[in-house]
C-alpha cells in the first residue's frame, strides 16, 4: 500500500463514493459512534477544483482506495460555504497553513496503519510549502479526535454551532512528529 496525491479523476469518485458510504446521516448512530464518520460532502467539482490547487492525498492498495485525506489551502475556503466559520476562526494565524479538509478510512483498511500513512504521506508531500495543518472534528466523533490526538494534533479551540460541538485541532510541523520520535 502507498500514499500518495491523487492522480486521476477515478480517485476523485473513489474518493466520493468512500465519503458517500461514510457521511454520518447514511450511518446508524451505533456505527457512527463505534466506527467515526465523516460531516461534509464535496461534489466532483469541488474536489477537482481543490485538486487543482494541492492534491488531496489517497492511500491506494492496487487499484483500490484504503483512504483519502483531503487538502484544502485557504484559498479553497469559498468552495465549501458550511467551513466558513473555520477559516474566520483561522484567520488570526500567522503562519503557513492548510486545512486537511476530511480523513476517511475504508473499513477493510481501519485499525492498519492508513491513518497514520495517510498523515504521514501528507507531511511528505507538504511541508515544504506549510507549516502546520488544522482539522476541525466533532468531539462526539470520538474514533477521530483520538486518532488526531494520538498522530500530533493538539487543540487550538472547542465551540458548538447548531449542530455539534467542535474541536479545531493543529499539527505543528515545525516540531518532531509523534511517529518519528517513536521510531
Amino acid at each position: 500500500m502507498n500514499a500518495r496525491p491523487v492522480a486521476s479523476d477515478r480517485e476523485l469518485e473513489q474518493i466520493l463514493e468512500l465519503q458517500q458510504a461514510n457521511l454520518a446521516r447514511n450511518l446508524s448512530p451505533q456505527d457512527a459512534a463505534a466506527q467515526g464518520f465523516v460531516t461534509v460532502e464535496h461534489s466532483f467539482d469541488v474536489l477537482r477544483r481543490m485538486h487543482a490547487i494541492a492534491p488531496s492525498i489517497v492511500a491506494m492498495e492496487s487499484e483500490e482506495l484504503a483512504g483519502y485525506a483531503l487538502v484544502m489551502p485557504v484559498e479553497c475556503r469559498a468552495f465549501v460555504p458550511i467551513l466558513e466559520p473555520m477559516f474566520q476562526r483561522l484567520e488570526t494565524l500567522k503562519e503557513r497553513f492548510y486545512v486537511m479538509g476530511q480523513i476517511c478510512i475504508a473499513r477493510p483498511w481501519r485499525g492498519r496503519g492508513v491513518f497514520d500513512l495517510l498523515y504521514d504521506a501528507h507531511r511528505v508531500w507538504l511541508s515544504g510549502s506549510y507549516d502546520s495543518t488544522i482539522t476541525e472534528v466533532a468531539t462526539r466523533n470520538t474514533r477521530s479526535m483520538r486518532a488526531h490526538l494520538r498522530v500530533g494534533f493538539t487543540v487550538l479551540e472547542r465551540y458548538r454551532d447548531a449542530t455539534d460541538e467542535w474541536a479545531v485541532l493543529r499539527w505543528d510541523w515545525l516540531k518532531p512528529s509523534r511517529s518519528a520520535s517513536a521510531g
